[in-house]
């Protein structure tokens, strides 16, 4: 058997599943979940359906059907502040997704369980950070007068605040701001799902002449596919709700930075300074559309949700 049958072995092997079927968990179940159903509904199904009705209607509630939807397309700030935040997403997935499943390879393969476990807590640290926090450490980082490290942003030619904050690095700051925070939590998901992998398939692995890095490609990563995916698709739903650090930046710059930089920003401009809360919803909505139509499309292309039956 190859290394790549033995891989596709593993995968189906893992998603099947070796132990008996249980029956169902009867009353307790529904019992369990019931909190969550009602806090879903509460703070997720009925705010979605009052968006959905301010984006239809006007300000005196008569139904204006895709008009509201027209006149944010239309606003000068529309189309750059979905630009910027489709650049920061392509930036903060891509590096996200390659260096956990990198690092958690890595732990899984090359670092000792004790030590690999000090390195998960300290990757976790930054996570425990609020937003907040993370963007007021980040403005401390790239403000050369305070920055414990300037010689690397004069290096780079920003000698100056102003210069760091220029339009052009702030989808590399929020990446970063984004990374340093979010990252190591992910990491040590990817690690608990790379240790569920039987030993048996990876020594099966060994024994086929693959080494750690091969057997990375085709045995680990395709049997915690599904686990990429998700976090893929979380951080997605997650970058799209950028708000809090260009909010920030942009008072901490005094207006270098754009209050419209992100569609979030914009929608606050809509709702609290226009007066305008059946635009903001307009732009919550496309934002909602954009995230349910990346999720479908992942979810339809890599089976996320389907089980092999025995």
């Amino acid at each position: 058997m190859t290394l790549l049958e033995t891989g596709r072995v593993a995968v189906s092997t893992l998603r099947r599943g070796t132990g008996p079927r249980r029956r169902g968990s009867g009353p307790a179940g529904y019992f369990f979940v019931a909190g969550y159903a009602l806090l879903l509904l509460a703070f997720g199904v009925f705010p979605t359906c009052y968006s959905f009705y301010l984006a239809l209607t006007n300000d005196a509630g008569q139904f204006t059907g895709l008009n509201q939807f027209l006149k944010v397309a239309q606003d000068y700030r529309f189309v750059p502040a979905f630009t910027h935040m489709l650049i920061y997403l392509a930036m903060w997935l891509v590096v996200l997704v390659v260096l956990v499943v990198l690092v958690a390879v890595v732990l899984r393969s090359r670092v000792r369980p004790g030590t690999s476990a000090l390195f998960r807590f300290l990757y976790y640290i930054p996570g425990a950070l609020a937003g907040v926090a993370s963007v007021l450490v980040w403005l401390f980082m790239l403000d050369p007068d305070v920055s414990p490290v300037p010689w690397l942003l004069t290096s780079m030619g920003m000698h100056s605040f102003a210069a760091v904050l220029a339009p052009g690095n702030l989808p590399l700051i929020l990446m970063l701001i984004a990374f340093w925070t979010g990252a190591g939590g992910w990491m040590v998901v990817m690690y608990g799902a790379l240790n569920n992998i039987p030993d048996e398939v990876l020594e099966a692995a060994r024994m086929d002449g693959a080494g750690p890095w091969r057997t990375a490609w085709h045995i680990q990563i395709p049997m915690i596919r599904q686990w990429i995916v998700y976090m893929t698709i979380m951080a997605f739903a997650t970058g799209t709700q950028l708000f809090v650090e260009p909010q920030l930046l942009q008072t901490a710059s005094l207006g270098r930075v754009s209050p419209s930089w992100s569609p979030n920003q914009l929608a606050y401009v809509y709702a609290f300074q226009q007066g305008d809360f059946n635009g903001a919803a307009a732009i919550s909505v496309f934002l909602l559309a954009l995230g349910l139509i990346a999720a479908g499309l992942l979810v339809a292309r890599s089976n996320l949700f389907t089980l092999d039956e025995k």
